[in-house]
């Protein structure tokens, strides 16, 4: 089985219920800056994939923890990544924000 098989994936609209419901998911946009500047989903913080390699301490490895990014490309990259960090507990956004019709900040 490869690392790409083995990333899960959540569809925005789930998300967005999950949300809803008041889940206490961590959402990691890995966007670049100029990128995020147009909106990220409440509460996500931004590390882009750039600088994952440095970063990925911040991220929480306990928590349920939601990769971001436009298309859901790069995004299944920092999973791959995370996921040879020993990360376990990820998911994906499918359709990255292309797909998310959710509220912004």
């Amino acid at each position: 089985m490869t690392n790409m098989s083995q990333v899960r994936g959540i569809l925005a609209q789930d998300l967005e219920e999950r949300l809803k419901r008041g889940e206490k998911l961590q959402i990691i946009d890995v966007r670049e800056p100029a990128e995020v500047a147009s909106g990220m989903i409440p509460g996500a913080k931004n590390i882009p994939l750039s600088q994952l390699q440095e970063r990925f301490r911040e991220i929480d490895p306990h928590r349920e923890t939601v990769m971001v990014c436009r298309s859901g490309a790069r995004s299944e990259r920092a999973c791959q990544f995370l996921m040879a960090q020993g990360y376990s507990n990820l998911w994906n956004l499918m359709g990255g924000m292309l797909g998310w019709r959710g509220p912004v900040e």
